[in-house]
């Protein structure tokens, strides 16, 4: 059973190697999609509002870095009366006086952004977010801004939080504050600070959100408890991460979901591209500007093999470490031994190995037992979504001490003496202590953009109150849009071809079911 959907779609012309980008409203069919989800997404732990605290934002370890160093941070940005150069006051960061260096990086991340960028060129005039208000829990970085920025141009009203206490870059907050744009974000939030950011973001008189664009399901989370009304007016909800998508599956499940979501994290361009390619790059990146780490010879457990664990997997095997795997899939867990890993258990090499890294999206996957068994200085930390991989509380106990060595780098020493470096403290190493590629943020913001427009522009009826994957179609024109970059030219099939193949010449070239 086939539906005709009327979306939002995007075309460029191809005869032009700038190519020129145009919206049109097209009628597209597509497979039924409902319920097509990830089996193994089921379960996922309900939080208490006051007592538990976010997988995706802080831990009850304090604060890490040179933050908690800083006397100047004493001070919560709550306490400080800021104001822009255009007398606004709707908005809690940092320092404003940063806003001239936030811009500047900004318009450095939309150099590496081309495809958001001509989303952006494409759309400003029809402007299909043009009502949308948009309630946002993301990283506040330059990335992001620049996704931010986009979705105004589009004609939507944004109000920001972010999903992360260490991520934000405070420049980049100063900047969007002096555009006139709320946002409530600095980095070194206490657990507190960062549910009163978001509060701020949807307690408005006069403003309620019609859309939300979340990562990690805190906004989401936060709506559903204090706010529930809202979600008369909410149209759809755009969700990014793992975390975030165990959160919306357990609600679609207990049959309280009230408004239809798009898991954009298991879109194909997110999985193959951000997840594989930016972690790949940052993982070095980040191992060697926390703990100088030399990476020849080392030997190092890699706990999952999805994407991320591949990538990680793929940059250190390539730097001449041993690589071991652990894997709960047997599918994934064959494509490691494919590709040349050990596949192992945790406990099995726990003793021997220099490194740990987790990248699952699950909760105590290296757990205390484990710890007290890695050898004297092994190396300790996440790659994954959620901060609960890592028992990093079962660590805090008096026979432990905490040594804190630099930003993001602490030592915990066992009476013995012996020693394990904990990075970020459990949460996600490369977004807490080095940087990310922009390009592949590009292929994220821009696919977070697409399914905002096309959950907005909907007709009635569409979209149940469930969780549905990006639209293939979509999907591919994200990627078409960045192989512009690369001056890359796609082959078109002739119409004896597709005929052939029972395919549309222009796509959507997969079933909506390929991962």
């Amino acid at each position: 059973m086939r539906k005709v959907y009327s979306l939002v779609s995007l075309s460029k012309n191809r005869e032009s190697k700038d190519a020129v980008i145009s919206l049109n409203i097209k009628q597209i069919q597509y497979p039924e999609q409902t319920r097509e989800f990830d089996s193994r997404l089921t379960k996922t732990g309900r939080r208490s509002l006051s007592h538990s605290i976010s997988h995706s934002s802080t831990d009850s370890n304090g604060s890490g870095g040179s933050d908690a160093e800083n006397p100047e941070d004493e001070v919560s940005p709550r306490d400080v009366q800021q104001i822009n150069s255009k007398g606004s006051r709707d908005f809690c960061i940092k320092n404003i006086k940063l806003a001239d260096f936030g811009r500047r990086e900004i318009e450095l991340a939309e150099d590496e952004m081309t495809a958001l960028m001509a989303l952006r060129k494409a759309a400003q005039v029809e402007k299909p977010l043009a009502g949308a208000k948009i309630v946002g829990c993301t990283h506040v970085t330059a990335q992001t801004a620049v996704l931010f920025e986009t979705l105004v141009v589009l004609g939507a009203q944004c109000r920001w939080a972010a999903c992360n206490i260490y991520s934000t870059q405070d420049e980049v907050a100063a900047a969007l504050a002096e555009q006139d744009l709320p946002v409530f974000a600095w980095k070194g939030e206490s657990e507190d600070d960062f549910w009163w950011c978001i509060d701020r973001c949807v307690n408005v008189d006069g403003w309620e959100p019609n859309m939300i664009l979340d990562d990690g399901g805190d906004m989401t989370h936060w709506i559903y408890k204090k706010y529930p009304h809202l979600f008369k007016k909410v149209k759809g909800i755009v969700e990014e991460s793992i975390t975030g998508i165990h959160r919306l599956h357990h609600l679609s499940k207990a049959g309280k979901l009230c408004v239809p979501a798009i898991n954009v994290n298991d879109s194909v361009t997110k999985q193959k591209f951000d997840n594989l390619y930016c972690c790949r790059e940052s993982i070095l990146d980040s191992l060697k500007k926390t703990a100088d780490i030399m990476f020849g010879g080392k030997q190092v457990a890699v706990c999952g093999y999805g994407e991320v664990g591949k990538g990680c997997s793929a940059a250190l095997k390539a730097m001449g470490s041993v690589v071991y795997v652990t894997e709960i899939d047997p599918i994934c867990a064959l494509q490691a031994c494919m590709d040349g890993f050990r596949l192992t258990k945790l406990g099995d090499v726990v003793r021997q190995v220099d490194m740990v890294i987790t990248c699952t999206g699950n909760k105590n996957v290296v757990v205390r037992e484990h710890m007290d068994l890695m050898k004297n200085g092994c190396v300790v930390c996440n790659m994954g979504r959620s901060n609960t991989e890592i028992d990093v509380s079962s660590l805090r106990t008096p026979e432990l001490v905490w040594q804190h060595v630099r930003a993001q780098v602490d030592h915990i020493i066992w009476p013995d003496g012996r020693r394990i470096v904990l990075l970020a403290r459990g949460r996600v190493l490369n977004l807490n202590s080095s940087t990310v590629p922009i390009y592949v943020l590009s292929i994220t913001a821009t696919t977070q953009a697409l399914a905002l427009i096309e959950l907005f522009n909907a007709p009635e009826g569409r979209y149940k109150q469930d969780v549905y994957l990006l639209p293939k179609k979509l999907d591919e024109y994200v990627a078409s849009l960045h192989l512009l970059t690369f001056d890359a030219h796609l082959t078109e099939l002739t119409d004896e071809q597709a005929k052939y193949m029972g395919l549309n010449k222009y796509g959507p070239f997969k079933p909506t079911y390929y991962r």
